[in-house]
């Protein structure tokens, strides 16, 4: 079945438009997901709309409330939210290009792939894509879409480009304050070089494949050992523990030299993910 486009509209950069179609790069089919039952009847758990000291209440009484201060909202009602929502348009203007490296990587928020939408499209697409690939440059412009709009940058991606969306400004903390207790002092020499090795023997170019979402494997795998089981009987598997040295103390050189050495871990020739 071919992927359905998330948007399709028109790119354009100065008198230049060129007609795409986007699609989501990610699958939120692959995330393992639970509902809530009741175990007793085994049906799924519904959930009422309620308000303390009254109850239950009618579906139409609720508006939505922003809080300003503990306990007091200022109310909105549908009608004047979506009076300010934004008019979805059918075009993306680059209005500046930048160096991809300025763009700190807590920005970058969801990817999708941007394809040109017919054979007519492509001369420009392919000129587009090559011009920014030549630059080394990433397109930035705002996308207005289902009532928002969402900043995004496009860089070339093989033949085709990548559009990612990026958060604001306002919604990005500054990690500074979290670093203000590290000490400002630099690490000896000797045990600097014993780490840049170690980061030097575990280098390798990155390919996602090569990394297995343990915790989601196990959970498909319990959950296949509960369907062909009778009863309903618990299954509980023993998790290997990482061995112990018995102290607290770290010879920091000693676990870097065994590690430089090959005795401190597996060789990353497969490596995988904790979830």
């Amino acid at each position: 079945m071919a992927a359905r486009a998330y948007w399709q509209g028109q790119i354009r950069l100065a008198l230049v438009s060129i007609p795409v179609e986007i699609y989501t790069a990610t699958k939120s089919s692959a995330k393992i997901s639970f509902n809530q039952i009741h175990e007793p009847s085994g049906k799924r758990i519904s959930y009422e709309k309620v308000v303390p000291g009254l109850g239950p209440v009618d579906r139409d009484e609720i508006i939505k409330g922003y809080e300003i201060s503990k306990g007091e909202y200022v109310l909105l009602d549908d009608e004047e939210i979506d009076a300010v929502k934004l008019e979805s348009k059918r075009t993306l203007e680059l209005v500046q290009f930048v160096d991809a490296h300025e763009i700190d990587p807590l920005y970058f928020e969801k990817p999708y792939y941007v394809a040109p939408k017919d054979e007519l499209a492509e001369e420009a697409f392919i000129v587009l894509r090559e011009a920014l690939r030549k630059a080394k440059k990433v397109a930035l412009g705002q996308l207005a879409m289902r009532g928002s709009e969402k900043l995004v940058a496009i860089k070339p991606c093989g033949k085709g480009l990548l559009l990612e969306t990026l958060r604001y400004g306002d919604e990005v903390r500054e990690g500074q304050s979290f670093f203000d207790d590290i000490e400002e002092t630099k690490p000896k020499k000797e045990l600097l070089d014993l780490a840049t090795t170690l980061i030097e023997q575990k280098s390798a170019p990155f390919d996602a494949s090569e990394f297995e979402d343990r915790y989601a494997d196990a959970l498909r795998g319990l959950i296949e050992k509960k369907r062909k089981a009778k009863g309903g009987k618990k299954i509980i598997e023993d998790v290997d523990e990482p061995e112990s040295g018995g102290s607290n103390v770290i010879d920091l050189m000693a676990a870097l030299k065994k590690s430089v050495d090959g005795k401190g871990g597996k060789s990353p020739s497969k490596r995988k993910k904790s979830a």
